[in-house]
């Protein structure tokens, strides 16, 4: 007889905050190839009560948490305070599933000597990117074949021909690197990339790591980081488009996750048994408002993921960080603390990336993360957003509401209950014309009014959070 499933939503050893979930090995489980299941606006309200939204925002939870420094009592009974860094040992002597992944990364930027940049005019990206995913394409499999372990290739499987792990893998890797046709990248693409490490993780491919946190730190550090590496220079290599991109009034052009947990790295340290603080700052850490000073950035990008993807944007853009990056350049006025913006980097980023038609159009689901219905998924607010989705067929109603995932609805990390990332963050109303913001008349914050308009709500200072 089969062993009855396992729970969606396990618990941290010794702790009480949701991980996702490991799948038991003994259990036989049927993978399924990929499938786009959104292709109009209604279509992202179905997506919000899936169980591939709420394993999506587990994750990012599970991770974001682990960046969070640690306090713990010394010999002397004062508190010691543990940061985890770009380039510190859970990059550089990390579990054996890592550095083997780090390995296939390398590989994978290694396509780029082999596919040089083709010289000739163009208007876009460049077509030597083609040439660049082509090899991927070829090699995927037989990456996948090297660099992950025995037990997860041959992952119990009670399906037919197909039926393995890599078939769901190399989607979402392949999914993870752009757009071929469209030579682009962008939120989107780095979400698959997330899918394919939940998916690892669900194949308990990191269980050689250390449990509380820091094996999620190996993952962080030593596998996000030298991806978002890969991906940067893949895209001033092929001139990459930006893909789904708001334009000015985006956070940023490519990537959205290292804000999440380079804010994350900077919040106020906590133990073990507490909360994701939803304020303060990490004693002598960068100030937010320390982002629009390039040599700043330069030196602290090397540690910090969130300097590290601001010094990105220094590094494709021209000109006033305000002007070219006003999001970002509000979000650097926040008074609270790294704690507040680490709050609301995830609100934005289940507004702006998981609930948005353009974005997670080109998602892919399968047996891992499945396009079935959450059981335990609760009724959001409509929004604004939500309301005004790309719709196909004029014939067709935007959607009337939905349910989505308990963490869509909490304002702070999970309780046993269920995780939290709040259900906000509004456009612009239909219609309204985007306004061109002034040169502020001080720091941090433009003067303009109308820019104003456009920033996220939660950088406003009376937003505080409860709690």
């Amino acid at each position: 007889m089969e062993a009855p499933p396992q729970p969606a939503i396990q618990q941290q050893p010794g702790g009480s905050f949701p991980i996702l979930e490991i799948l038991d090995p003994a259990v036989h489980h049927v993978f399924i190839r990929p499938a786009k299941q959104i292709n109009d606006g209604p279509d992202v309200a179905r997506f919000l009560t899936s169980k591939a939204y709420r394993d999506i925002g587990l994750f990012v939870l599970q991770l974001s948490r682990a960046m969070c420094p640690r306090k713990s009592k010394g010999d002397d009974g004062k508190n010691n305070i543990q940061t985890f860094l770009i380039g510190s040992e859970y990059e550089t002597r990390p579990a054996e599933s890592v550095r083997r992944l780090q390995q296939m990364l390398a590989k994978i930027e290694a396509f780029i000597d082999e596919a040089p940049p083709h010289q000739g005019p163009r208007r876009f990206g460049n077509i030597s990117f083609r040439k660049w995913y082509e090899l991927l394409q070829a090699q995927a499999t037989v990456l996948l074949e090297e660099h992950l372990p025995e037990s997860v290739l041959r992952y119990s499987s009670g399906g037919g021909e197909g039926s393995k792990p890599q078939v769901e893998l190399k989607a979402y890797l392949l999914g993870a690197f752009g757009s071929a046709q469209r030579l682009d990248y962008g939120t989107g693409h780095e979400l698959s990339f997330l899918a394919f490490l939940g998916c690892l993780w669900k194949l308990g491919t990191f269980s050689d790591g250390n449990p509380n946190g820091d094996i999620e730190r190996n993952i962080v550090l030593g596998i996000f980081e030298p991806y978002l590496r890969v991906v940067r220079r893949l895209i001033l290599t092929y001139t990459l488009e930006p893909a789904g991109t708001h334009g000015v009034w985006g956070l940023d052009d490519h990537s959205f996750q290292p804000y999440i947990y380079g804010s994350a790295q900077l919040t106020r340290a906590i133990s073990e048994t507490e909360a994701m603080p939803t304020e303060g700052s990490l004693l002598r850490a960068p100030k937010p408002s320390s982002i629009v000073k390039a040599e700043y950035v330069d030196d602290e990008r090397k540690r910090y993921m969130y300097f590290s993807a601001v010094g990105f944007i220094n590094d494709v853009k021209k000109g006033p960080f305000w002007e070219h990056s006003p999001i970002l350049f509000d979000i650097s006025g926040i008074k609270d603390g790294w704690g507040k913006v680490n709050k609301g980097m995830i609100k934005m980023f289940n507004a702006e990336v998981l609930s948005k038609f353009p974005v997670v159009q080109h998602f892919y689901f399968g047996s891992l993360f499945s396009w079935d219905q959450d059981p335990d998924a609760i009724a959001p607010q409509q929004s604004v957003h939500m309301a005004n989705q790309h719709i196909a067929s004029s014939s067709m109603p935007p959607p009337l509401g939905g349910t989505a995932a308990p963490w869509a609805q909490a304002t702070s990390m999970p309780s046993p209950a269920g995780p939290g990332i709040p259900y906000s963050m509004l456009p612009r109303l239909p219609g309204q014309p985007t306004p061109r913001p002034q040169q502020p008349q001080r720091e941090p914050h433009p003067a303009n009014e109308a820019f104003r308009v456009t920033q996220a709500p939660w950088t406003k200072s009376s937003d505080r959070p409860s709690g």
